[in-house]
């Protein structure tokens, strides 16, 4: 049993409650405080704060103690993420001197030049950036600029980012990371966070599939139907009702070659119908990032086919 003694009063323990002794021991393994002489169990589901690691000698300790933060794959590999600020003020707070100010410049200047040292590590700092840009932009979470972030330097590898913009080919490897990892994100979204536009992404991510053998699964419209009903501040009982629509929707045949978005969204706007939670199509357009036009041809359809007695 991993235990150890320790003294009641540094933690802030006069004396056994039951007993008063202080004769109390601590175990790591059933993460409890017990009292030796009377068995009482004065603290449980204690956390040990020490290191994972056991070392006997001070030389084995100092082998193994480790700091710093853990690796990301969102960091070049190598690189220390440490970067020297632009120089303003001293560790005093007074300002520093002209010389000094140009003298804490050329160090800050050196330390990049010396963080990045080939062309493909200059070539995926400056996708990091635009990955950490459009992921702030569309809050993604960290899974998803992970696998972006490894897509775009398996494209490296293939070739297929010589002569095209890197932000379009990071923007393509961020939209088949969403679609990998099911993230509903459309690539009109993604596009609108770039300069270069949705032609470009989209042929950067035609690219990606044919070069890359990337395995993409189908879009499905059950993905965006959370995300709208949320966007929109829908009840729980309509985003139930937009799902049995979309499923009923899928055994009809009618999710093949049409819009995931679109579609759910047609189907958030026939369960707020249903429900008395009544949204426009305007509204439920903004919130899926469709036009309306999608949103009516999808609505028409879905009624017309299912035979659902719903009328705007």
């Amino acid at each position: 049993m991993n235990v150890k003694a320790v003294d009641a009063r540094a933690k802030g323990i006069e004396r056994c409650p039951e007993c008063g002794s202080t004769n109390v021991i601590r175990s790591y393994d059933r993460g409890e405080l017990t009292c030796m002489d009377c068995g009482l169990v004065i603290a449980e589901r204690l956390i040990d704060q020490g290191p994972e690691w056991r070392a006997f000698t001070p030389e084995e300790r100092e082998k193994r103690d480790r700091v710093g933060p853990p690796l990301s794959t969102t960091s070049v590999e190598g690189i220390s993420p440490t970067v020297i600020q632009w120089p303003t003020r001293g560790a005093t707070g007074h300002k520093l001197t002209p010389q000094r100010v140009f003298e804490v410049a050329r160090w800050r200047r050196w330390q990049i030049r010396s963080r990045i040292q080939t062309s493909q590590d200059r070539n995926i700092q400056q996708a990091t950036n635009h990955l950490e840009r459009i992921a702030f932009k569309l809050n993604l979470p960290q899974n998803v600029k992970e696998e972006a972030l490894k897509i775009y330097k398996a494209a490296i590898k293939a070739g297929l980012v010589r002569g095209r913009s890197i932000e379009s080919v990071m923007a393509a490897s961020i939209y088949a990371a969403c679609r990998i990892l099911k993230i509903p994100r459309t690539l009109d979204e993604i596009a609108n966070c770039t300069k270069a536009g949705r032609k470009d992404v989209a042929r950067c991510y035609r690219l990606l599939l044919r070069h890359v053998g990337l395995t993409i699964p189908i879009a499905d419209p059950v993905d965006f139907v959370p995300r709208i009903v949320s966007s929109l501040g829908l009840s729980g009982v309509l985003q139930r009702k937009a799902l049995e629509i979309v499923q009923q929707a899928r055994k009809a045949g009618l999710t093949a070659g049409k819009d995931p978005a679109g579609l759910a969204a047609a189907a958030v706007y026939i369960a707020s119908l249903l429900t008395g939670e009544r949204k426009t199509q305007k509204e439920i357009a903004r919130a899926a990032q469709v036009t309306e036009v999608t949103v009516r041809n999808r609505y028409k359809e879905l009624i017309r086919r299912l035979k659902i007695p719903a009328t705007s």
